[in-house]
């Protein structure tokens, strides 16, 4: 992992001086020979460190095991960012309205679920959320988020957005399954052959970020998982977790981040800059 990327996980490290100015992030990607600033941006650092700062937290935990929580938690609910932070929410609460989709478009995409992932990387910018929430920042609040977007989603009808139909993983979301396979890094008796094992995924499902979205795919989807998730049936055959979680953040980078019309909606302000990483 690049230093860069190391340090932008954790709070402590990459919390911003006291007397930062904050601001209301704007677009800055306009065109797509704008993604090479995005590439070299602070704002890609720290939003790719925080992603793999998280998929070590949770690598090989149930959803349903023992973690800490903030004693700040239902503080935190009741005005998500502390009084001496107030300059901060303006900025910080863009990622989160950007996160539930497009109210024109009604349609929703892994733009959307990155905005989100921002909000949080925010949170933990500027001390609200710390080095050890970690498995509580994957497992309670994110996976809450998912909870709601699948309602939204079931209800709605939202249209997918950037959809690659078959060949693309999911319709909707790409951070749970790199989180869910980090997750099942050296199980003792789950590979991946075993995801397209309806009984499998019935058993397991509750503990497993991933196998609870196989479970959503083959409840919206009818047919053969082969032909409806041939991606995710590809995935089926990668001999280990670990490979199968490699290859997640490869594909995460490549077919999201780097994809200008994703991107193109992503917002820059002060905790999430688009100048140059600085060394």
């Amino acid at each position: 992992m690049a230093e860069s990327e190391r340090r932008a996980g954790t709070s402590e490290e990459v919390a911003p001086p006291l007397q930062q100015s904050f601001m209301i992030p704007k677009k800055e990607i306009n065109m797509v020979s704008d993604m090479a600033k995005w590439k070299r941006s602070q704002a890609y650092a720290d939003y790719m460190g925080f992603i793999l700062t998280l998929n070590e937290g949770v690598r090989g935990k149930k959803l349903t095991c023992e973690y800490k929580v903030s004693e700040e938690a239902e503080k935190l609910v009741a005005t998500v960012i502390p009084k001496h932070l107030a300059d901060a929410a303006p900025e910080v609460a863009v990622y989160l309205k950007e996160s539930v989709g497009n109210s024109t478009r009604i349609d929703y995409g892994t733009g959307h679920e990155a905005a989100f992932a921002a909000f949080l990387c925010c949170l933990c910018k500027i001390g609200v959320l710390r080095v050890d929430d970690q498995m509580a920042i994957v497992f309670k609040v994110f996976n809450r988020y998912l909870e709601v977007m699948r309602k939204l989603q079931k209800t709605y009808r939202m249209e997918p957005a950037g959809s690659q139909g078959v060949w693309g993983l999911d319709d909707f979301q790409f951070l749970p399954f790199i989180w869910g396979s980090s997750q099942l890094i050296d199980h003792p008796n789950l590979e991946p052959r075993h995801f397209v094992d309806e009984k499998v995924v019935n058993e397991n499902h509750k503990d497993f970020m991933f196998l609870e979205c196989i479970l959503f795919i083959t409840e919206m989807k009818t047919g053969p998982f082969a032909e409806h998730s041939n991606q995710l049936w590809n995935i089926s055959a990668v001999p280990s977790w670990s490979k199968v979680n490699q290859g997640l953040i490869r594909m995460y980078k490549a077919e999201c981040l780097e994809k200008f019309p994703v991107i193109q909606h992503f917002k820059f302000g002060s905790l999430l800059p688009i100048q140059p990483v600085t060394s």
